[in-house]
């Protein structure tokens, strides 16, 4: 049952994060990091790469889903242990990203 849990659990955040990212690929407009925040087109030089890095950006966030919940259906556990490093040692690592992302295509 448990691991019945850990699927209902995983799955939904994971497809989220891949679902952002894919969303942030696709998208005409710049897309933004920070709820609430507003990137203006005139502000970036290249939107579609603009776009694209933050879609992979998300996307390699969301690995860490996926695979702890591949993990979680041999040692759950083990997987708990990488979801929670990921995603606490994923956020800094977003915002060090999306920094380096915004600086290299911002005017």
């Amino acid at each position: 049952m448990e691991i019945v849990i850990w699927l209902v659990i995983t799955i939904p955040c994971a497809l989220l994060f891949t679902g952002i990212g894919i969303y942030a690929w696709r998208r005409e407009k710049p897309m933004w990091f920070w709820s609430g925040s507003e990137v203006k087109e005139e502000e970036i030089t290249d939107v579609k790469a603009y776009n694209r890095e933050n879609g992979i950006m998300w996307i390699c966030y969301s690995a860490v889903f996926w695979i702890s919940m591949i993990m979680g259906i041999w040692n759950i556990s083990t997987a708990g242990i990488v979801l929670a490093v990921g995603c606490l040692g994923g956020i800094p690592l977003l915002v060090l990203a999306y920094s380096r992302i915004s600086r290299k295509y911002k005017r």
